[in-house]
């Protein structure tokens, strides 16, 4: 599903990284890693175009049937062993990535982050005003979610120029895109 959406910034949404959750008492392990990671990632608006269209690129992933599956597969587990993530994001990806792919190729010159919370994208909000609301915790169903906009023009005076920006990478196949990079 693709939505055209009006991106709602807020830096406060870089800050979630650091929140604990189960096996990780400081937040996720690669904040301030990863360059494509807080605090270290550039803020959305500084990298694209908020004067042209931005996209919403967003895969729904039917999680009731995958726990049902484990159930079957596994039944001693507990229901956050069922719909443990290890489990289910690697196909979501994919999936996620396989309608990055016909985005891009249907919208030359455009450029997709996969981590828009790192650039500071309050994705919940802007889904929600787009029309969307996410669940949470998500039960039934999971979404992944990437955002698509112009890039602005590089400047050889912005000492970040060199930095890795948030973008589609190689994914079990599937190679970066940039700028208008088919990639077919």
């Amino acid at each position: 599903m693709v939505l055209r959406v009006v991106p709602v910034i807020n830096p406060y949404v870089r800050t979630l990284c650091r929140r604990p959750y189960p096996g990780h008492p400081k937040g996720c392990p690669n904040y301030a890693k990863k360059k494509t990671c807080p605090p270290g990632a550039p803020m959305f608006e500084t990298r694209f175009d908020m004067t042209q269209p931005v996209y919403a690129v967003i895969n729904r992933y039917d999680l009731a049937s995958h726990t049902k599956r484990m159930k079957e597969r596994h039944p001693d587990w507990s229901p956050r062993q069922l719909a443990c993530c290890l489990y289910w994001q690697p196909l979501a990806r994919r999936q996620l990535m396989a309608l990055i792919e016909d985005f891009l190729r249907k919208n030359p010159g455009y450029s997709v982050t996969v981590t828009p919370e790192a650039m500071g994208i309050d994705v919940a909000t802007t889904l929600a005003r787009a029309g969307l609301r996410l669940p949470w915790p998500p039960v039934t169903e999971a979404y992944q979610v990437a955002i698509a906009g112009a890039r602005l023009p590089r400047r050889r005076e912005d000492p970040c120029c060199e930095v890795a920006v948030p973008t589609v990478r190689k994914y079990r196949g599937v190679r970066e895109y940039r700028d208008g990079d088919s990639g077919v």
